[in-house]
């Protein structure tokens, strides 16, 4: 089965200084029907402008995964991490216990646009942890780049973030090549796929950037990727 769920249909807020949509109930934005879906919890697409950021604040037993699209994010935590995501760069915390962190964007001129996903934990309160890592030095297997997986394993293949659940996400990439990407889904598994950029042909629908579907009671999959398209997807239990 396939559930469409379109770009212009997610929460939005305006902050001045911070533009987001929410694929999910997050913050001020309230849907019962968008609460997240299998361990998914969060996809905010963020816009910050130049010189602005979020303050220390504090996070606990989930997931947090952010992927830089255009510009950069200046980050420090409690853990004693500081570090830079450029554009093409993934960062995950797993909060554990407990962990705070700050982000700014540190140009003066231009904006920085970024995804951050939460996906929920299948363990609680444990140490926190920090990877960070170029898109372009994680795993690929037939066309799809290995993000997140459990233990940092996707399909016999090392070198993804570490996730603490029993879910993975990957990237089809235009930059990688193969027009067209198959993935199989096992044992009842199901997906969420989110066009990040670009446009591109997911199980026959086509979809555009913020555009996304869940996939459940399916077999597999495919990927049409047209120009400029980063596609996320989602393997979940």
């Amino acid at each position: 089965m396939l559930t469409l769920r379109q770009a212009n249909e997610r929460g939005h807020a305006d902050h001045g200084w911070l533009k987001a949509l929410h694929s999910f109930s997050f913050a001020n934005y309230y849907d019962p029907a968008h609460m997240g879906f299998s361990a998914l919890r969060v996809i905010n697409e963020d816009r910050v402008a130049p010189n602005m950021g979020f303050g220390m604040h504090g996070h606990q037993n989930m997931e947090i995964i952010t992927y830089v699209l255009e510009g950069e994010l200046s980050h420090k935590d409690s853990m004693g991490n500081a570090s830079v995501i450029r554009a093409g760069e993934v960062q995950k915390m797993s909060a554990g216990r407990g962990v705070r962190h700050s982000e700014f964007n540190p140009d003066a001129t231009h904006g920085t646009h970024l995804l951050q996903i939460w996906i929920e934990p299948n363990v609680a309160n444990i140490e926190p942890e920090y990877e960070q890592n170029q898109i372009v030095d994680l795993p690929l297997m037939d066309g799809w780049r290995a993000i997140a997986a459990p233990n940092g394993v996707w399909n016999g293949l090392a070198g993804a973030v570490r996730l603490y659940q029993d879910a993975a996400l990957l990237l089809a990439h235009h930059d990688d090549g193969l027009a067209e990407r198959v993935y199989a889904l096992v044992d009842k598994r199901s997906a969420y796929v989110h066009i990040a950029t670009g446009s591109a042909v997911v199980n026959g629908i086509e979809l555009n950037a913020g555009d996304a579907v869940k996939i459940t009671d399916e077999s597999q999959v495919t990927v049409q990727l047209q120009a400029d398209a980063q596609v996320l997807v989602f393997d979940l239990p």
